[in-house]
């Protein structure tokens, strides 16, 4: 990427163009070949240096001294020190090739600026409707060996859930569908509304939550990991309780323990998120 300091650095995203894919030998392995045209179009690194300067009140991520931007053409900023050298420390950590799948918080930080920003109050209903079927309400009715460690790992979420945000949620026996009451949905959402109500932060904190959420199936576990009632590792653990115990019984398959270790890096991403713009 060559020019002038004035030039603006746009994200791999928009700039990589698709190469011509070379003819696949006869009898290669599908998945190898995925692997390979993915490498393709990783792009080099085309900076030496990523840091956060503060400007207009925010820190924007700075690629040899230039302002990096979104897909969106948005400025790839934060509201918090802490969060901008968080990012920019994931665009050092880079090596001769970008692999945007090593950089979970960059793609929860182009969702805040590019998505979220515009539509605050629908991404905070998607996520309080995980409060009608939170995971932790739902318990196994058998083998013991299961109900008790969902037990261990839950009833202190549905305890976090009454002491701190006033809500009683009803737990049910198996898959059986429970109505929750209103007023405990009700405080769910509450709680997300002062998140979404934080300023400059609010797109960031949703975003961070809304990814947390999707990951683990459960408002609860997330919301109580934001107040520090449990570590990122812990709320993980209690999430695969019941996969846990699957991979105690059965074994662990490989292409799960893949796809479990990529989703933790982005629960992981997140959290950290969270947990730099103080809120």
């Amino acid at each position: 990427m060559r020019g002038s300091p004035r030039e603006i650095v746009i994200l791999p995203e928009r700039t990589l163009p698709d190469p011509p894919d070379s003819p696949a030998p006869e009898g290669a392995d599908p998945i190898a070949l995925a692997r390979r045209d993915l490498k393709k179009r990783r792009p080099k690194r085309f900076y030496q240096t990523a840091c956060a300067e503060f400007c207009g009140g925010v820190y924007t991520l700075l690629l040899d001294g230039r302002p990096a931007r979104t897909p969106g053409g948005n400025l790839l900023s934060l509201p918090t020190e802490a969060a901008g050298r968080l990012l920019a420390e994931e665009w050092l950590a880079q090596e001769a090739l970008i692999d945007p799948l090593e950089m979970p918080l960059t793609r929860i930080v182009n969702t805040a600026v590019d998505g979220v920003a515009a539509k605050l109050d629908a991404v905070v209903e998607d996520i309080a409707k995980y409060a009608e079927a939170d995971l932790v309400c739902y318990r196994a009715e058998g083998p013991r060996a299961l109900a008790e460690a969902q037990a261990a790992a839950w009833d202190r979420v549905l305890s976090f859930a009454h002491e701190k945000l006033g809500a009683r949620f009803i737990c049910s026996a198996g898959v059986t569908y429970v109505e929750q009451p209103g007023t405990a949905r009700k405080a769910v959402r509450d709680t997300l509304n002062r998140f979404a109500g934080c300023g400059a932060a609010a797109p960031f904190a949703i975003a961070a939550l809304h990814v947390m959420t999707t990951l683990t199936g459960s408002v609860l576990i997330v919301l109580g990991t934001a107040d520090g009632a449990w570590s990122l590792a812990e709320a993980w653990a209690a999430a695969h309780v019941d996969e846990d115990f699957q991979i105690q019984a059965w074994g662990e398959d490989p292409e799960a323990r893949e796809r479990r270790a990529r989703q933790w890096r982005e629960f992981e991403a997140a959290g950290r998120l969270l947990q730099c713009l103080k809120i």
